[in-house]
């Protein structure tokens, strides 16, 4: 772990409160390792309760100063995290390969995505405008601010190690808020470098607080439970997104949850079979297809499900596993054992009730595979709603294929979930893909764009897949209070 202002050990301490680097209170320290090889990494602080408690304070006492900064003097802060990230660019990709596991290429466009967080937001903290409303009465006026909540809690995934802190830390420091960040317990050494990055750029102490831990559930309790925390962001599971919600609602706290998705992928008989396929293929595979957005049901026209298939079983069996530092590698380890394990149990349950595998299907066995969690890419045909994997996140490279006959009947088979993040539809025809985006309940639709994110965009779900939204206006508003004045005159 390097930067500018040198390296850190786990006895100087990964948590950093109050512009210091410092140990847990406990002294504990836990190890991070590659899960490509198993190899160990790095050991860094344990943090607990009473250190995320502390600092919560830290950003509580710097919370006045921060917010009476002007919203230029912010977006300076802002401007210099963005140089110094790009500068450091090249570093904070390999460490997220080894920490990580994604390929290079994607640690990369990665970074150069989080990066655009930074810029975006700095620019955006000069547009938090205000409002004057005329009164029906002669002698009063009325005036709208928007200003910080105050304290955020954050908390942030291991899938996107480094654009999901730019993505909640870089609008929440435009508004004018503080932040205690609580990183992923399998991706903290992104994080630290992320955080040396912002110490460096010279944010006042205490603006920007991180607690690595390796129990997320003390940290979240502190969140949750300290009256000075006035909002909590959070990116991970369904289940745990609604603790923390039904927590903050005891304190009538803001939250902002970006939870899971099962995003369909619909492609109709006016698509070119070919092009939807490579779509699909790529980003199925986007980090190793543990990503929110990836596409858990494609769902195919009957008509052309032969040459979809045929295209789609080409590009998956072409494509190279392994260890993300290497050249020509576009599928990269799965997290850990249990990502392993769910990939095996999904699979041999839709196998047991019919499923075809068409590509892949198992764990990847040999002597640069067993030492990390590999599982190949993988397509299953004649996929039905009683099986697994057509309801429940998978969270892993299995293309799981279903036909259906018109496009009403993909509507209903697509809306048939609990969740409502990402969808995808493949159509030529303009009229069609007005309709169905229209028709479909999620927060996001692809047309014909297997990649329809930005930091100028909102991003966001519907149902269980969360509230609030990310990045764009959207995002910046997350984080401001309305307050109105009424003045007599």
């Amino acid at each position: 772990m390097t930067g500018s202002s040198g390296s850190l050990s786990a006895a100087d301490g990964t948590l950093f409160i109050g512009g210091e680097w410092r140990p847990s209170l406990s002294g504990r320290t836990f190890e991070v390792t590659d899960p490509s090889t198993g190899a160990r990494l790095a050991e860094v602080s344990d943090g607990g309760r009473e250190d995320a408690s502390a600092a919560v304070d830290a950003a509580a006492a710097a919370f006045p100063d921060w917010a009476g900064q002007t919203a230029y003097a912010r977006s300076g802060f802002l401007h210099e995290a963005y140089r110094l990230m790009l500068e450091r660019s090249e570093e904070l990709a390999k460490l997220m390969t080894s920490e990580q596991g994604k390929p290079i290429r994607a640690a990369r466009t990665e970074v150069r995505y989080a990066a655009d967080f930074l810029i975006w937001f700095a620019e955006e903290a000069k547009r938090v405008y205000g409002q004057v409303i005329p009164s029906a009465r002669a002698d009063q006026r009325f005036v709208v601010l928007h200003q910080p909540v105050g304290v955020v809690g954050a908390v942030t995934p291991w899938n996107y190690p480094i654009s999901m802190i730019t993505r909640k830390v870089g609008p929440a420091l435009a508004a004018g808020c503080t932040v205690v960040l609580k990183p992923a317990e399998h991706t903290p050494l992104c994080a630290v470098e992320m955080f040396r990055i912002l110490e460096d750029a010279g944010l006042p102490p205490g603006v920007a607080n991180l607690v690595t831990a390796k129990d997320p559930r003390p940290i979240g309790q502190e969140f949750v439970d300290h009256p000075a925390v006035r909002k909590i962001t959070f990116t991970g599971s369904t289940r745990v997104g609604k603790l923390l919600a039904e927590g903050a609602a005891r304190q009538v706290k803001r939250v902002s949850l970006e939870l899971g998705g099962h995003a369909p992928f619909l492609v109709f008989d006016d698509a070119d079979p070919a092009h939807a396929a490579r779509g699909a293929a790529m980003v199925k595979v986007l980090n190793t297809g543990q990503a929110c957005i990836s596409p858990n049901r494609i769902l195919v026209q009957a008509s052309i499900k032969e040459e979809f298939v045929a295209a789609l079983s080409d590009r998956l069996g072409r494509m190279r596993a392994g260890n993300g530092h290497e050249d020509g590698i576009s599928v990269g380890p799965l997290i850990n054992q249990d990502a392993v394990d769910r990939m095996e149990r999904q699979v041999a349950d839709a196998v047991q009730k019919g499923a075809r595998v068409e590509v892949g299907g198992q764990r990847l066995r040999g002597e640069k595979f067993d030492g990390g969690f590999f599982f190949g890419p993988t397509l299953l045909t004649g996929v039905t709603a009683d099986m697994d994997i057509y309801r429940e996140e998978t969270f892993g490279p299995i293309a799981a294929v279903t036909t259906f006959e018109n496009e009403r009947q993909a509507i209903e088979m697509a809306n048939d979930t609990l969740y409502g993040l990402a969808s995808y539809v493949y159509t030529r025809d303009l009229s069609r893909a007005t309709r169905v985006a229209e028709a479909l309940r999620f927060g996001i639709v692809g047309i014909n764009d297997i990649n329809p994110t930005s930091a100028a965009a909102p991003f966001g779900g519907t149902k269980e897949s969360g509230l609030g939204r990310e990045g764009a206006r959207e995002g910046l508003a997350e984080y401001l209070d309305t307050k109105l004045i009424g003045l007599s005159v």
